[in-house]
């Protein structure tokens, strides 16, 4: 393995436990790597607004990479140092296509989230856990009309999301959007996201390693989801975790223990700091 120099990591099912918690065995490993001089990087899907706030205060962690790619952040102060935005006629597209199904549509402006006020009432028939649920009550701003905001603002997003409540209406929509000019991904069973054509988390970090003289060679990724794999294949070492969909194990160079056995630390415990953790690898 290659010395690294750079551990980047998605958030939910992957360096977060199953209701969303930041372990204390986790922030020791994190705190050590750090010692290290390792740049400590989240790469997740959520908007600047809904990356936990422990992140922005956590010692040595410099930069986040949120909404998949399209933004690189301070961590110091949340000012954006790198946007990659979806262009306005192909999120225009994407939300048409998004209309035509039983969807949570959700629209990313400046790192923050903007969904559909009356479908929030029936959130517990898109989502079934309870930590899902709080997560995106407490990180959506509701507008009454989703279109009328979008054309309102006239200008690139972020990204684009919507939820579906049947998974075969999902994969018809995903198959109609793949024929776009545009990078779709699915960090849950039953949603599609929507970033620039070419903008995904692996990328964001090949131009933060560029920023910092870091090599490809040098960087290590976590994931677990779909979102992640284009990370895992763009890193020098990709690792899935053992609760990873099967795409993304097939990504990965090697796996971790799950999120809810404090697997990425675990990995980076021993495999990175050479120390025996408290997990087997």
């Amino acid at each position: 393995m290659n010395k690294i120099k750079m551990i980047a990591f998605d958030l939910d099912g992957t360096l977060l436990t199953t209701d969303k918690k930041l372990t204390g065995y986790t922030i020791e490993v994190l705190k050590r790597a750090i010692d290290k001089r390792i740049e400590i990087v989240p790469a997740t899907g959520r908007p600047l607004a809904g990356v936990p706030e422990e992140f922005f205060t956590f010692p040595g962690i410099r930069y986040i990479v949120c909404s998949n790619g399209a933004r690189i952040v301070s961590a110091e102060n949340k000012e954006t140092l790198e946007a990659r935005l979806l262009p306005f006629e192909a999120a225009e597209d994407i939300l048409a296509i998004f209309k035509e199904y039983d969807t949570i549509r959700d629209i990313f402006y400046d790192g923050q989230g903007y969904t559909e006020e009356e479908r929030l009432p029936e959130i517990e028939r898109y989502f079934s856990t309870p930590a899902m649920i709080e997560y995106i009550r407490r990180s959506r701003t509701p507008v009454k009309d989703i279109d009328e905001m979008f054309f309102r603002e006239h200008r690139a997003p972020d990204k684009v999301q919507a939820i579906f409540s049947s998974l075969r209406e999902r994969e018809e929509a995903l198959e109609r959007i793949r024929k776009l000019e545009c990078e779709p991904s699915c960090a849950l069973k039953n949603n599609i996201e929507v970033n620039a054509a070419g903008v995904h988390k692996g990328t964001a970090l090949l131009c933060l390693g560029e920023r910092l003289g870091i090599r490809r060679e040098e960087i290590m990724a976590f994931g677990d989801g779909m979102n992640d794999v284009k990370m895992l294949k763009t890193a020098g070492t990709g690792v899935a975790v053992a609760n990873a969909v099967s795409e993304v194990k097939a990504a990965a160079d090697a796996k971790a223990p799950s999120n809810d056995e404090e697997g990425v630390a675990a990995f980076i415990d021993s495999q990175v700091l050479g120390r025996e953790g408290r997990r087997k690898c």
